[in-house]
């Protein structure tokens, strides 16, 4: 006997398993998207799904996991334990003048979330301008005689990074050993990209892509995850790290040259015992992408340099269980007692560091924010605008460098204690999604000379107020505040 279901009932049908379906997706959220986040970012998961169900899910689904596979989480678990061996009892670091009763926890807290040690014996010089860096990068690989590892977040060929290419392939053909990381997916949208493969090729040296993506190799992961890393090891025995990618300053980009956009970057040289932790980052990304491990490349740990810094390496990104350096830098803007100062270009803070920077106004502490009036990215910028009204009423000062150049450099500045440089922006982004390098000096004459520098930024900024900010449009005001929603999706 043949069923028959006729129009009216069979819509009837489809209605009510439509709503059956539609219901299982809101209470499967509710049950499973809260877990293990940020309240906000759960509630904007939860916001996202219930307005638009299917495309909401399917977002989520795709990318609502900051998560590296499980076979590179195993491989960074390896490197953790091989540093802390290797590294174990190293942290002799000069104490005269005495430490500020706040920095030997923060020391702790890093050393166990990144596995690396505060190593004293360390020099370093500052680049605040990006040619100045990219020729002294230059200078470095010409001088190499047994090693050059070179890892950027963007590396592409152009007629400013040509100089850099050609040292690679000189390097080469001294009989240097020359490997080569650079990001896939952060690199794929510039012109450059395909030449600058073309050209390792052509130069013999050995590169490999940082997280690909590429679906049809079986290589699929998460599509927003980025290594954000910019470092550069010479013989294990000098370093460089910091803001700035190899590439033209106007970023290949036609729109840009037509504004007369301009990056500022820092960079840092290191020499002496740091040298091994930055390195060591090298060979954990060189071991997550080619399954080769140049664990003796990475143990001159125990060296001692005669500089007088001391210095320890915060790596940072979704391969650690922990958020390292938010953890980092939440705590040392909770022990500031008179002074913090704050570089980034792309500024979205979560709760807990919007509460940490507000309280210390709050409190008394002079905190200033170095930001750009211009940015190069749409949502970011917008969403970094919606915490300024927040910032300003509690007191933190905010200085917005002059268009047409973007500020990009990253750091803080404790008192006049330590200091921290590296990849890493003060955004959700860095603190979940991105792979990222942070080094922490303790130093006067580092800080010194990065206060110097801060005192340039700020002559060539123009101090927002909170009367000239809230003047600003309504539908700006509006926007900036859907942008600091889609902010959270992380």
């Amino acid at each position: 006997m043949q069923l028959q279901i006729d129009g009216g009932t069979l819509a009837f049908i489809i209605t009510i398993a439509a709503i059956v379906v539609d219901a299982g997706i809101r209470i499967g959220a509710l049950i499973v998207v809260p877990r293990n986040r940020r309240p906000q970012t759960a509630v904007a998961w939860l916001l996202a799904i219930y307005l638009i169900p299917y495309i909401g899910l399917l977002v989520f689904l795709v990318l609502g996991r900051a998560r590296l596979p499980r076979a590179r989480r195993r491989k960074q678990r390896e490197i953790n334990a091989y540093i802390l061996d290797t590294t174990e009892g190293i942290e002799r670091v000069r104490t005269d003048p005495p430490w500020p009763s706040w920095l030997e926890p923060v020391v702790q807290l890093n050393r166990n979330l990144g596995s690396m040690p505060l190593v004293g014996g360390n020099a370093a010089t500052l680049y605040d301008h990006d040619q100045e860096a990219l020729d002294a990068m230059v200078a470095e690989i010409a001088a190499a005689t047994t090693t050059v590892h070179a890892e950027f977040y963007i590396l592409s060929l152009d007629d400013t990074t040509r100089p850099f290419f050609d040292a690679l392939g000189a390097a080469r053909e001294r009989g240097v050993t020359v490997r080569v990381l650079l990001d896939h997916l952060g690199n794929s949208g510039y012109p450059g990209f395909g030449p600058a493969k073309r050209r390792l090729t052509e130069l013999g040296v050995q590169w490999h892509l940082m997280l690909p993506f590429q679906p049809l190799r079986g290589r699929i992961q998460r599509p927003d995850l980025r290594n954000h890393r910019k470092l550069l090891v010479i013989d294990g025995q000098i370093a460089f790290t910091g803001s700035q990618n190899v590439i033209e300053e106007p970023y290949q980009k036609r729109k840009n040259r037509k504004k007369g956009l301009r990056w500022r970057d820092l960079m840092a040289r290191f020499e002496g015992p740091v040298v091994a932790g930055i390195d060591a980052l090298f060979v954990t990304d060189w071991y997550s992408e080619t399954n080769e491990l140049l664990t003796r490349e990475a143990a001159p740990a125990r060296t001692v340099g005669d500089g007088d810094l001391d210095c320890q390496v915060v790596p940072s990104g979704p391969g650690f269980s922990d958020e390292n350096n938010l953890k980092m830098f939440n705590s040392l803007v909770y022990a500031a007692q008179k002074r913090i100062n704050l570089v980034s270009p792309y500024f979205v803070p979560d709760g807990s560091m919007l509460y940490a920077l507000t309280t210390a106004a709050q409190s008394g502490i002079e905190v200033q924010l170095f930001v750009s009036q211009i940015s190069d990215q749409f949502g970011v910028y917008h969403a970094q605008r919606s915490y300024y009204d927040e910032l300003l009423k509690s007191g933190v000062r905010i200085f917005l460098y002059r268009a047409p150049t973007i500020l990009h450099a990253k750091s803080i500045t404790v008192d006049d204690e330590l200091s921290v440089i590296g990849s890493s922006n003060f955004d959700m982004r860095s603190f979940s999604l991105d792979l990222e390098i942070s080094v922490m000096v303790r130093g006067r004459a580092f800080l010194e000379r990065l206060r110097a520098i801060e005192d340039d930024f700020r002559a060539n900024s123009t101090e927002l107020t909170l009367e000239v900010w809230r003047r600003r449009g309504r539908w700006t005001s509006v926007l900036d505040n859907v942008m600091r929603l889609t902010a959270v999706l992380q």
